[in-house]
């Protein structure tokens, strides 16, 4: 007989192998794999919750309204790092803890950032979608070669970048409240104010969770700092970039292009964004690659687990 009822809504949970299912199996847990169909992911999950011990958590908003139908939900694991869909105080206040997987997903995240400089500077989608439309167009582009990287939040993911462009001999700035001494030794790399940062930066990449103290932390005073060939990317939360004013940024063409894997909306159909040349957009997908998957799945399984058995987790947010 199962002990624990496991509700899984990551949609990646599980796809490159079964390793976390059969962890969680072999611990007395029934994994029960939520998917859109008739009925949303948030419509099954205020229905499954309420017997629910443990749910591995994807990206939908965790509520006063629907943590009070968790009458026997003991953890929420969220599958990544970011925790600002989860009401933390209100799962506190229930005895539910929260907890997240650091480190498991830092290289594709990392990578996907990278990729999205290069496009910005290369102009690659604008190239293809000439190219597929039959109306090629070969716009100038800058080079990543020897220029200046602004690390925005510089943790695992953040440095992850600084390490990828040190290959393209690039200077490192970084802006963060913690200082890592063995990051400034390997790479070089000096911690500056934001203003500095956002001066003399010709690539800007946000690693920084979503806070009240961060949202909008780059708006239209910030842009007006920037070189005109600056390009900005955000892997991190939709929200730390003021959206309305990046608009006019990109449109006015004060920063040559921006990289978005994090929107306010997602994915961002009406946003104003999806009707320039110069902004990528891809649908928060730092995490999707077979390595990373594997990686969240078994950490979060693990995470849950060890809240069910012991009560706490060291990847716990909000003991």
């Amino acid at each position: 007989m199962n002990m624990y009822k496991v509700l899984v809504t990551a949609r990646s949970f599980g796809k490159t192998d079964s390793k976390a299912k059969e962890l969680l199996e072999a611990h007395g847990c029934e994994v029960i794999k939520l998917e859109a169909g008739a009925l949303s992911i948030e419509e099954q999950l205020a229905k499954e919750i309420a017997d629910a011990d443990a749910v591995i958590a994807g990206l939908e908003d965790y509520t006063p309204e629907l943590l009070k139908r968790a009458k026997k939900l003991k953890v929420i694991s969220r599958y990544g790092v970011g925790y600002d869909k989860v009401d933390v105080g209100a799962a506190k206040e229930q005895g539910i803890a929260v907890t997240i997987t650091p480190g498991a997903n830092g290289d594709s995240v990392a990578d996907l950032a990278m990729a999205l400089m290069l496009d910005g500077a290369r102009n690659v989608t604008i190239m293809d979608n000439s190219i597929k439309n039959r109306a090629q167009k070969r716009p100038s582009g800058v080079e990543m070669w020897q220029k200046t990287l602004g690390i925005i939040g510089a943790g695992r993911i953040g440095q992850g970048v600084g390490r990828r462009c040190r290959g393209f001999d690039m200077k490192i700035l970084c802006y963060d409240t913690y200082r890592s001494e063995e990051f400034k030794r390997e790479c070089g790399a000096q911690y500056v104010d934001l203003e500095t940062l956002l001066r003399e930066s010709d690539f800007i990449t946000i690693h920084s969770p979503l806070t009240p103290e961060t949202k909008h932390m780059i708006s239209t005073e910030q842009f007006k700092m920037m070189k005109k060939d600056a390009v900005i990317v955000n892997t991190a939360r939709g929200g730390i970039v003021d959206e309305d004013a990046l608009y006019e940024a990109l449109k006015s063409g004060e920063i040559r292009a921006a990289g978005l894997d994090a929107t306010v909306t997602e994915p961002p159909y009406d946003s104003p964004l999806m009707m320039l040349e110069n902004c990528i957009l891809t649908p928060h997908a730092g995490a999707a690659t077979a390595e990373a998957s594997s990686k969240m799945s078994y950490m979060a399984a693990q995470n849950a687990l060890e809240v069910l058995e012991n009560g706490s987790s060291k990847f716990a947010v909000n003991e």
